[in-house]
């Protein structure tokens, strides 16, 4: 079932629910996208300093990490149709209410509602497409449905910047809600009739079904997995910060510093599905730690990058090392995983992911308080360097 070969291998992989859960992922993240591209306009709205803006960020990107240790334990245990709805519609009535928020306060409060309400979509949906496909095509499967997000995220930030050049960061938040509800109901509608609540391989029966064996996986396992949770949590914090990075170094308006990640989002279009296809052909290790490598000196050279050219190419690099880790994080997890863990195992994943992020960014914004960017950028370029060095030794002779 070679998908450069076989016609079957490709159409398998565009037809059937695919399509579906690509447009659940766009519709999970219109509004999971919107603190950092509108954080210059939220920061000057409550004149907060750098640490407090990276709360911001955090409330919610800690609650999301936070509620995804349930989230793949219950999906599991009740399937996950009603998670994946949850994960979409929860989201889009927190960020309804973030919206009307009046005080700081209040906004906080209810970021750290869309996040928890927002754990239950990624340890749901990934199982879901990979009973979808064969094994060997699953990292094209999962980096297709990275579409969908990066779509989002791409899309996101110049139509809240649009919005709120007219109505304000809050319009945005209201406006985006509504069409993010639409796609919740559409998914659980569409979902509830092709009975897909319990999960299988294609074509397998019980006794067909992938359970790993392979000496010493539970360790590398967990090696990959603080890898690629420590690259992923270290990046997001960094960007968390370009926007006002780009503003107050940069000269830009706040409107063109939130709409230049589109370009960072933009590489998620074509580099998940390249990067899953890579990880198929070549192996997940060798990608992900190709990938890691990469990510400490392209954060380094945000400090030297001002021209508007410069900032998008490196937007757009940061935007391929971000897009092809994680289908092919979620691809090495679910070949190393049994069928009746992988959403918990998953859960696991994106919590430390997440929350290294969430805890990450205050952090990033107090040494910007005191050492400032170039300082903070190149020590977050070196522990990448540093940690992928290790985890390369420790995982050596591991190759999916």
């Amino acid at each position: 079932m070679e998908f450069s070969n076989n016609k079957n291998g490709l159409r398998s992989l565009f037809s059937g629910l695919l399509p579906l859960f690509v447009l659940a992922h766009f519709g999970h993240h219109l509004l999971t996208a919107l603190p950092i591209p509108l954080l210059p306009m939220i920061r000057s709205d409550f004149s907060l300093d750098y640490t407090q803006s990276g709360w911001v960020v955090s409330a919610f990107s800690l609650s999301y990490g936070f509620g995804q240790l349930p989230a793949g334990w219950l999906t599991d245990r009740i399937g996950p149709r009603l998670m994946i709805t949850i994960g979409i519609c929860g989201v889009a009535l927190a960020g309804f209410f973030v919206g009307l928020s009046q005080t700081f306060l209040l906004m906080i409060i209810f970021l750290i509602l869309m996040g928890l309400l927002g754990g239950g979509y990624h340890p749901a949906s990934p199982p879901m497409i990979c009973a979808l496909v064969h094994p060997r095509n699953r990292g094209r499967a999962l980096g297709i449905h990275m579409v969908g997000g990066s779509a989002s995220f791409f899309l996101a930030p110049l139509i809240a910047t649009a919005i709120a050049a007219s109505w304000g960061w809050r319009g945005s938040f209201i406006g985006l809600a509504v069409p993010t509800t639409a796609f919740g109901i559409l998914i659980y509608v569409v979902l509830g009739k092709q009975k897909t609540s319990k999960p299988t391989e294609p074509g397998s029966t019980r006794g067909h079904q992938e359970e790993p064996h392979l000496p010493g996986r539970l360790r590398h396992l967990v090696i990959f997995i603080v890898l690629s949770t420590f690259t992923g949590a270290m990046i997001f914090a960094t960007m968390s910060f370009i926007p006002l990075f780009l503003v107050d170094h940069g000269g830009y308006s706040k409107e063109t510093a939130g709409a230049f990640f589109a370009f960072l989002y933009a590489a998620g279009l074509w580099m998940s599905p390249l990067g899953g296809y890579l990880s198929d052909r070549w192996g997940r290790v060798p990608v992900i730690l190709t990938i890691c490598f990469i990510s400490g000196p392209v954060l380094y050279l945000l400090n030297w990058v001002s021209s508007t050219w410069g900032v998008s190419l490196l937007l757009l690099t940061i935007g391929t090392i971000i897009y092809v880790r994680m289908p092919v994080s979620e691809a090495y997890i679910i070949g190393q995983t049994s069928t009746r863990n992988r959403s918990t195992v998953l859960g696991i994943y994106f919590f430390g992911s997440m929350e290294g992020g969430g805890l990450l960014t205050p952090l990033m914004g107090y040494l910007i308080d005191h050492l400032g960017f170039y300082y903070s950028f190149s020590l977050a370029g070196a522990s990448l360097v540093a940690v992928t060095f290790i985890c390369s030794i420790l995982l050596r002779g591991s190759r999916n």
